[in-house]
């Protein structure tokens, strides 16, 4: 991995690790609408993987893979980021989906089903469905959540470092244990799924086979997971 004279071979390292773009550029796009083309996340998460070479330090103590993926990724969402690639409508049903998450789990005192949000939200199961389906995409990340005064990326903005501050990890560490918190109060199919997509790096079409329903399913209580999610975190 080094020359002789000890500087890292990058363009080795590239060619080494171009398989992870590509890896983790498909494994995003079942979140993404199909709008968004393959390649253009491929050729992002190449940028982020560049990055990542030059960058890359191992007295950071990480794995340059790990290092690597996390890169690629905040590649990734900062293309995503410059065009907003989210539908307005698609936006502002999500926001009624998690306002009405939030509303009717302070009053049951537990989540709501499917069918008790369609109510408060007065559509029927199928529209509210289809506003689900409809949000692909969207439970990636808000688009309003890179807003901000600077041109760091999403990756140096978000990510605690070893030269955080212990404010900073105490921080990232509440956060962590809320998330963790959030995810164990699903329900317990929305739970297997999201253990299967992002623990086991199962894909969509393959869980709804484990889970016996479609891939369209699938995605909509994916979506469905990520707004319960986003409700309980809207406060922190």
């Amino acid at each position: 991995m080094y020359t002789a004279e000890g500087l890292a071979d990058k363009e080795q390292q590239v060619v080494q690790y171009a398989p992870l773009v590509k890896r983790i550029a498909h494994h995003m796009m079942a979140k993404l609408p199909a709008s968004v083309e393959v390649d253009d996340i491929i050729q992002a998460g190449m940028m982020g993987l560049l990055d990542a070479v030059n960058r890359y330090q191992e007295s950071l103590g990480a794995q340059f893979e790990t290092y690597a993926s996390q890169r690629i990724r905040g590649a990734i969402i900062d293309e995503l980021r410059q065009c907003d690639w989210v539908p307005r409508g698609v936006r502002k049903n999500m926001r009624r989906i998690e306002a009405a998450v939030s509303a009717l789990q302070q009053t049951l005192k537990r989540g709501p089903t499917e069918q008790e949000l369609a109510s408060y939200l007065k559509v029927s199961l199928a529209e509210y469905q289809l506003w689900l389906q409809d949000a692909r995409g969207y439970q990636l990340l808000y688009y309003e959540d890179f807003d901000g005064s600077d041109d760091d990326c999403f990756l140096d903005r978000h990510v605690v470092t070893t030269q955080s501050g212990p404010l900073e990890n105490l921080e990232a560490e509440n956060l962590r244990e809320l998330l963790v918190e959030a995810i164990d109060a699903l329900p317990e199919r929305e739970k297997l799924m999201m253990s299967l997509y992002y623990e086991k790096d199962i894909n969509l079409r393959e869980i709804g086979e484990v889970m016996g329903v479609s891939e369209s399913r699938v995605c909509q209580l994916h979506s469905q997971a990520i707004a319960r999610l986003r409700a309980c975190m809207r406060d922190y």
